[in-house]
This record gives structure tokens, sequence and C-alpha cells, in this order.
């Protein structure tokens, strides 16, 4: 289960995050990235977004416990301050753990990979 300190969980944080963050999609997913430097807490956040389009509740439930665990598992390697919103798309309905796994692990690194570019350019 993911901790409560680590979830972003309003709506102005979400549309913050997927206004002004980084994003690297895939076939199943879709995840935004950004660090919040005027965010109260220190800690990593994980968001998710399963549409309907998914599949019916029990699908789109399935779904977010696999995403819930990927965000559980990579949380504390995240840096400070850092949110990330990841946002199904209906073809992670049929996708098996691994697929999950492996795509999110790529997308995360591109985003972070994003971030740090970013960043360093804007201090040069």
């Amino acid at each position: 289960m993911l901790p409560i300190r680590h979830r972003v969980r309003h709506a102005a944080e979400f549309s913050s995050i997927l206004r002004s963050g980084t994003r690297v999609g895939g076939r199943n997913l879709v995840l935004y990235a950004n660090v919040d430097k005027t965010a109260e807490q220190s800690d990593a956040g994980y968001g998710f977004i399963v549409s309907k389009a998914v599949g019916k509740a029990v699908v789109r439930n399935r779904v977010k416990r696999r995403l819930r665990a990927l965000a559980t598992q990579s949380i504390l390697a995240l840096p400070e301050r850092t949110r990330v919103v990841v946002r199904a798309l209906p073809a992670a309905a049929d996708s098996d753990w691994q697929t999950l796994h492996a795509e999110h692990e790529k997308a995360l690194a591109a985003c972070l990979r994003k971030i740090r570019e970013q960043s360093r350019g804007q201090t040069e």
C-alpha cells in the first residue's frame, strides 16, 4: 500500500503535474513527472488516472493495484519533491505484470532524465 504522504490526491496537483510535467508515453501507460519546488512536503508522490476506457470496474481496479505496486517499489528511489502521475491506457487491461513493470521503469527513467536535463539547462 502506498502511504498517504506519497499520494497525489488533489485535482489542482494533478492538473499542475499534467500541464507542467515531462511526459513519456508507451503502449500501456503515459507517465508525467515534475519536481515541485514549492511543495510543503519533501516526499515524492504518485497519482493514478485509470478511466472507464480501460475497462469495467474489476479491470480498472486490477490495473490500479498493479500501478500502486509499481509505485511502492520505485517511490524511494525518486528525488525529493518529485511528483508522478501515471495514466493507464486501454491496452493496460490486457497487459501482464512484467510488461507493465518494464514499461513503467523505462518511462520513469526517461522522465527523470528529461527533468535532470531541464534543470541543468536552467542553471547554466
